[in-house]
């Protein structure tokens, strides 16, 4: 079987530390949060970070969507090492040393652009009971420039040494150009270019950042929306695209109701691994994990069903465990 060779899985987006720390109802309050939910920090959340840290028991995990899909697929992969390259912003900070030190443990071969007007950014995740409360602090990582770091002939290089993109649309928020910039790469030279919709913020709000982005789009990830999800897919289908020698694919996962992928005229259905509600522990990092099971046989040439396989896979070890995490090795056949 071929072995993946080094740098061929490409990520960029939002480098974000997360803390999370089992809570108490009284700092909920305190800061105005939902017991489930996923906001934006706003400045009335700045204490938030110091206070959880100083008050609680945290845990740091390297987070951040891109970053957690790509790291996915390195642990899927396993051998070699640094299969997959990842750029995005940090501060210089302990937080941003953080960042480095557990990409570096993932194997995943990170190159941040590193800047001192905004530190690192993060991700509170406050814990009560079976909920948690997500406050995110891009901080930094709205900062990533093209000029100051994909455009550097050293990084540019790794880029061109990639075959497959992934991009969280989570990035369409920081830097379109160099979404396009990489997106262009791949159409003009035959490469795959991944992207996920993310939120319904993004579709929403950065409707015209997206529909610049999506004629590159060769695989579009998406989670469960509430009309009818095949339409949607077949829709998303449809949309004009620059690379006419590969079909668009759209892979649409819901939750525990198996996912969707059209190719061509076909829509499939393929179902979901079974689980315990018992043994479901963080269904947080679920969206981040399938994609980045999907990713690893992707760029290993394998068979799409194979790929959504291995997604599913990876969404049903992460769901088990706090925060993005994994054991040691996959189990995936």
């Amino acid at each position: 079987m071929p072995a993946a060779r080094p740098n061929s899985l490409f990520g960029m987006g939002n480098p974000l530390l997360d803390i999370s720390a089992v809570v108490d109802k009284d700092f909920l309050e305190k800061y105005g949060l939902k017991p489930n939910d996923q906001i934006l920090a706003e400045d009335k959340h700045k204490a938030l970070f110091e206070e959880i840290v100083k008050k609680f028991k945290v845990e740091y995990h390297a987070g951040g969507a891109t970053q957690n899909s790509i790291k996915i697929a390195q642990w899927m992969i396993q051998d070699p090492h640094k299969v997959c390259t990842f750029f995005g912003c940090i501060g210089e900070d302990k937080f941003g040393e953080i960042l480095k030190q557990k990409a570096d443990e993932a194997h995943v071969d990170a190159y941040y652009y590193e800047q001192t007007e905004e530190p690192t950014g993060t991700c509170a995740a406050c814990i009560t009971g079976d909920n948690r409360s997500l406050v995110a602090n891009l901080a930094a990582a709205n900062c990533y420039k093209k000029d100051k770091h994909l455009d550097l002939k050293e990084n540019w290089k790794l880029v061109e040494k990639a075959k497959v993109y992934y991009i969280a649309g989570f990035f369409l928020t920081v830097s379109l150009e160099s979404i396009l910039k990489v997106a262009k790469h791949a159409s003009e030279n035959n490469k795959l270019f991944t992207l996920n919709l993310s939120a319904p913020f993004i579709s929403q709000f950065f409707k015209d950042a997206l529909m610049e982005v999506m004629p590159y789009v060769d695989v579009l990830f998406g989670n469960e929306t509430t009309e009818d999800i095949a339409e949607i897919a077949k829709k998303a289908e449809a949309l004009p695209k620059v690379n006419k020698k590969r079909p668009r694919i759209v892979v649409f996962t819901q939750g525990k109701d198996g996912t969707i992928m059209t190719k061509g005229d076909k829509v499939e259905t393929f179902p979901v691994l079974k689980i315990d509600q018992k043994d479901i522990v963080d269904t947080n990092g679920a969206g981040d994990a399938f994609v980045g099971g999907f990713l690893s046989e992707l760029v290993q040439d394998k068979e799409l069903e194979q790929c959504v396989k291995a997604g599913h896979y990876a969404a049903n070890v992460i769901i088990r465990r706090a925060g993005c995490t994994f054991p040691e090795k996959p189990d995936f056949h």
